[in-house]
């Protein structure tokens, strides 16, 4: 699991049940339509979050028979689930409230005062109390998915928050910023309705405002699903495509590569293919004195008598040459292979197709 994805979700997690709680606490006692959606936001939040968490340990299972490259794929399938149910869910009981409750305008008695301990308590200040305990809350979530963003940045070495945040490859991460993001948002339009309402009388501040804090839970979840989605639909990653062309350029052994292609299995694992041809002074270079060295090699294991066998001798020096061009060809392949996986540590495998040995020049002109 990613430790930075975890830490921000449990983080998050742990904040939005205490805030469930709270709210609807606060919503019954003040009968506030933001209120009540403030409730249902944290409770899919709550819900998102656990999902999130199913998928992060899911994807930390290993290759098996069924599964070549992990299970990484499955956390963008909880992620999805969780974005387009839960959050759609959300977004149409909170209209569903505020249609209640725009229904109920002057029928419905304001909420008396509470007393408690010989005080006499005014239902705003509860939920002034309870909205600035999740700001705090909220806030901290915050503060520490975006941390975790920015260190994932600064490794990736990436410049731009918002153009980072749209095409991260850590998508449990993403969701977890925005979500933090939208629930603050939340709070404060929550806050601005009660005291409109407050203060003006007029309700229809606070079911307004719910409203858009429902709309807010839609938009939210059509992003995260577009995010994950994105995921599931075999993206290349063109930042290891770009990596293999820089790192091709600087190796002279290679002559030109064909049909270069990439997939985003997670944001820990990418599979990049593709085609090389290489340069025949590259792999002829030094090649006798490699045959020479297989064949000796070879003629060791035959008895001294079999050393005048022409016919030994012949099968010998043509398994010698054949041994010496693969084994220059692998060590060209395994150098490029390393490379790739020093400049970008996430491309998990690499396959490279030798098509063939470009004709030196100086043949090509005679």
């Amino acid at each position: 699991m990613a430790h930075g994805s975890s830490k921000a979700v449990i983080t998050a997690l742990v904040a939005n049940a205490i805030l469930t709680v709270l709210k609807f606490f606060a919503a019954m006692l003040t009968h506030s339509a933001s209120m009540m959606n403030e409730a249902i936001h944290s409770m899919m939040d709550s819900l998102n979050q656990g999902f999130l968490l199913v998928g992060l340990r899911v994807a930390e299972r290993p290759s098996d028979s069924d599964f070549a490259f992990g299970h990484g794929q499955k956390k963008y399938l909880w992620n999805l689930w969780s974005a387009i149910g839960l959050f759609s869910i959300g977004c149409g009981l909170g209209l569903s409230h505020a249609w209640h409750s725009l229904a109920k305008v002057g029928t419905k008695e304001p909420p008396a005062n509470i007393e408690w301990f010989g005080l006499d308590f005014d239902p705003v200040w509860i939920a002034a109390v309870v909205l600035f305990i999740a700001l705090m809350l909220d806030g901290y979530s915050l503060a520490v998915a975006v941390k975790e963003f920015l260190k994932r940045m600064r490794e990736q070495g990436s410049s731009g928050f918002l153009r980072s945040l749209l095409k991260s490859d850590d998508p449990t991460l993403v969701a977890v910023v925005l979500e933090d993001s939208v629930a603050t948002l939340g709070v404060m339009l929550a806050a601005a309705g009660i005291v409109l309402t407050a203060v003006t009388a007029n309700p229809y501040w606070d079911i307004g405002f719910s409203m858009i804090i429902a709309v807010l839970l839609g938009l939210t979840a059509f992003f995260l699903g577009a995010v994950n989605m994105r995921y599931l639909a075999d993206v290349r990653d063109k930042e290891a495509e770009a990596a293999f062309v820089e790192i091709v350029r600087q190796h002279s052994e290679i002559e030109r590569y064909h049909d270069l292609r990439s997939i985003i299995i997670d944001d820990l694992h990418t599979i990049l293919v593709a085609e090389i041809e290489l340069r025949e002074e590259a792999v002829v270079a030094g090649l006798q004195v490699r045959m020479k060295s297989c064949e000796d090699e070879y003629l060791e294991l035959l008895p001294s008598e079999r050393h005048k066998d022409q016919g030994v001798l012949d099968y010998c020096r043509t398994r010698a040459a054949a041994q010496a061009t693969l084994e220059r060809v692998e060590m060209i392949v395994e150098e490029l292979v390393r490379a790739i996986k020093m400049r970008l540590p996430r491309v998990h495998h690499v396959t490279l197709e030798v098509e063939g040995i470009a004709t030196a020049p100086v043949l090509k002109q005679g």
